[in-house]
């Protein structure tokens, strides 16, 4: 079993850098965001995972907070969203060669996390995004959890949604990390569920709404994990 779900990571490995491909390629010729959105059904296709969309997608949102737990997640999103996403990424990922060309050709956001302005290079860029009608994308927790527990919340998501009053929605995806794990060189084709919350405006006056939303998106993933055992 160990040797097959390697053999099946090296597959899915080489059809996601094979999107990638893909999406660096055709990025000059479609009309935004369609180059990643067609990336990413190219590797949904020909890794044969599915998806569910439980709740629904606010269409006035501008930023989406998204629990992380595998490098499929990005993917997902980009084929669930019909948005154009702007993510924010760690500016070593836009260093890396041929990956790092995936987040400048779309002009993501990098942040340097070590940097004294990174704040306010973050801010300035967030609204660059914002005025060109994109959803500023985070991943809160920073980096990857794959222990279904998710890490705390970094605050400059919460800057940026105070800073602007921004409208919200958390996004809540269910057991990624048991679909595609890098670390552990793991790949199961399963149906993802993408569960959109209900959207709000960022309140600059409540200090721990940030807190209490990392709370909130945990009890959500642990009550559907426990409510459907096929998603563990």
């Amino acid at each position: 079993m160990q040797m097959l779900a390697r053999i099946s990571w090296a597959y899915a490995t080489f059809i996601i850098f094979s999107g990638m491909s893909l999406m660096i390629l055709i990025f000059k010729f479609v009309p935004k965001p369609h180059a990643q959105k067609i990336a990413s059904k190219f590797i949904q296709l020909l890794t044969f995972w599915s998806f569910e969309k439980i709740g629904q997608e606010d269409p006035n949102a501008q930023m989406f907070l998204i629990n992380h737990q595998s490098d499929l997640d990005i993917g997902v999103m980009e084929l669930v969203s019909k948005r154009d996403l702007a993510w924010v990424a760690k500016k070593e990922l836009f260093d890396i060669p041929f990956f790092g060309l995936t987040l400048r050709l779309p002009n993501d956001i990098p942040i340097e996390r070590e940097s004294k302005t990174s704040l306010v290079k973050l801010l300035k860029a967030s609204k660059e995004r914002l005025d060109e009608g994109r959803v500023i994308t985070i991943f809160p927790e920073g980096t990857r959890s794959t222990s279904g527990k998710m890490l705390p919340f970094k605050p400059g998501a919460k800057i940026v949604a105070d800073k602007y009053a921004l409208r919200v929605q958390p996004i809540v995806l269910i057991a990624t990390a048991s679909c595609y794990n890098i670390k552990k060189y793991y790949y199961r084709p399963r149906k993802i569920k993408v569960i959109f919350l209900d959207s709000f405006i960022a309140d600059k006056e409540d200090p721990a709404w940030m807190d209490n939303l990392r709370v909130k998106m945990q009890k959500v993933y642990d009550d559907e994990l426990a409510n459907n055992t096929r998603n563990r």
